[in-house]
C-alpha cells in the first residue's frame, strides 16, 4: 500500500497506459517533509508541498489530479517540461544548413513550447532512483514536430536536504538540431485554494540589467534592452502588481502584463548563478532561482481564466508566476543570441535550482 501523500493526491489516479507506455506518479521527499510529486506524462509537477511561517503545509505548483486531468489540461503545459524547443519561435520556420524547416504554428502566427505534440505532452521512461531522485528519458524522433535529428533526452529531478528542487537536463542528437529545454512551473507561492489567490503581492527580485522586447505576437523585435526605467526593472524588490498594469508602456501591453525573457546577468556563458527571488509575505513563502541558462522568461499568468486544477481548485488571472529557464526565444532566426545549435557529438547541458524557504 502506498503511503499517504501530504499533498492529497492519489497515486492511483495517474496510473494509465498512454501512448503505450505506463504513467504514474513519483513523489520525492526529504527529511525537512517536503513532497514534491511529479508525472511522467510531460514531467508534469503536479505538487511541491512546503511550510509557510506557522509551519502550516500547502501545495505552490499549479497541476491536476488524475493523469486525465494533466493530459485533457485547458492549459497544456501546466508545470510541465518543455522541448524540443521551449518559448516561440517566428512563424514556425528557420533555415539551418540552407534546409528550410516548417513546425506547428499553435500560438498565433507561430511557434510555441516544442508543438502540440511536444515533450509535454509524451510519456516518458522513468526511473525512480531513491526517495529524492527521479530521472525521466524520452527518445525524440527524427523530425518529430519537425525538427530535425533524433533528441536523446535525459531529465533528472533531485530534491536536496537543503528544500532545493534540482532539473539537470543533458541530451544527444545524431544530426544537428536546436534544442532549449526548459520547466513551466507556474508557481502559487500563497498556496494553491478554491479560488487561487493572484501573485500581484508578491515581491519579485530579477538579476537583469536587459530584458527582451516583443512585437504584438510575442515575437523579439531584434532588440534588447535596459531594464532601467521600465516595469521590467527588477534589479531591486518589487511587487508583481505595481506596474503589470501600465498600458503607457507598449510592452506590457504586447504582453498582456509579463510575458518577456529577462537577460541574466552572467560574469561567463553557461555558469550556475542567481536568477530568480520572489517572496509571497502574507506566508512568508521565498522561491529562489539559479541556473546556467542565459534567460529566465517571466510569465504572470496573463492567460488563466479560471482553469479547475488539482481537488477543484480555481486558477485565475495572474495566480501563478512562471520562472522559465531558457535560451532567448526565436534563437534560431537569431544569429546574436546565444546559440540554440546542438551538434552531433556535443552534449546539451541545463541545470536550474529552485530553492524554497520562509521570510518572517
Amino acid at each position: 500500500m502506498d503511503k499517504e501523500l501530504i499533498s492529497g493526491l492519489k497515486r492511483d489516479n495517474f496510473q494509465a497506459v498512454v501512448q503505450g507506455k505506463q504513467t504514474d506518479l513519483y513523489t520525492l521527499t526529504n527529511s525537512n517533509g517536503i513532497e514534491v510529486s511529479i508525472t511522467n506524462y510531460g514531467g508534469a509537477i503536479v505538487a511541491i508541498m512546503v511550510p509557510d511561517k506557522e509551519g502550516k503545509m500547502a501545495n505552490i505548483i499549479q497541476g491536476h489530479d488524475s493523469i486525465k486531468g494533466v493530459i485533457e489540461s485547458p492549459e497544456p503545459f501546466l508545470s510541465t517540461l518543455i522541448g524540443r524547443y521551449g518559448n516561440r519561435i517566428c512563424k514556425g520556420k528557420f533555415v539551418m544548413n540552407g534546409k528550410d524547416y516548417n513546425l506547428a504554428v499553435n500560438n498565433g502566427p507561430n511557434h510555441l513550447h516544442g508543438g502540440p505534440t511536444g515533450f509535454h505532452a509524451r510519456v516518458w521512461d522513468a526511473e525512480q532512483i531513491n526517495d529524492s531522485e527521479l530521472v525521466l528519458r524520452y527518445i525524440s524522433a527524427y523530425y518529430e514536430e519537425g525538427f530535425p535529428g533524433e533528441l536523446n533526452m535525459t531529465v533528472k529531478y533531485s530534491l536536496s536536504e537543503d528544500d532545493e528542487l534540482i532539473i539537470d537536463y543533458r541530451g544527444m542528437t545524431n544530426k544537428k538540431t536546436v534544442v532549449n529545454m526548459t520547466s513551466h512551473g507556474f508557481f502559487s507561492l500563497a498556496g494553491i485554494a478554491n479560488p487561487t489567490p493572484d501573485a500581484l503581492n508578491n515581491i519579485l527580485t530579477i538579476n537583469a540589467d536587459f530584458f527582451i522586447p516583443i512585437d504584438e505576437t510575442s515575437i523579439p523585435t531584434g532588440e534588447i534592452l535596459k531594464v532601467e526605467g521600465t516595469p521590467f526593472d527588477f534589479r531591486t524588490p518589487h511587487t508583481v502588481g505595481e506596474r503589470i498594469g501600465d498600458t503607457s508602456n507598449q510592452q506590457i501591453v504586447n504582453g498582456t502584463g509579463y510575458d518577456h525573457c529577462f537577460v541574466l546577468n552572467k560574469r561567463e556563458p553557461g555558469e550556475l548563478s542567481y536568477a530568480v527571488k520572489c517572496v509571497e509575505p502574507k506566508s512568508g513563502r521565498c522561491l529562489e532561482m539559479w541556473t546556467t541558462e542565459p534567460g529566465v522568461q517571466f510569465y504572470s499568468s496573463n492567460w488563466h481564466s479560471g482553469l479547475v486544477g488539482t481537488h477543484g481548485t480555481v486558477y485565475g488571472k495572474y495566480s501563478a508566476l512562471c520562472f522559465e529557464a531558457q535560451h532567448f526565444p526565436d534563437s534560431p532566426n537569431r544569429a546574436y543570441f546565444p546559440s540554440c545549435i546542438l551538434k552531433p557529438g556535443e552534449v546539451y547541458k541545463q541545470k536550474t535550482v529552485y530553492k524554497f524557504s520562509v521570510e518572517e
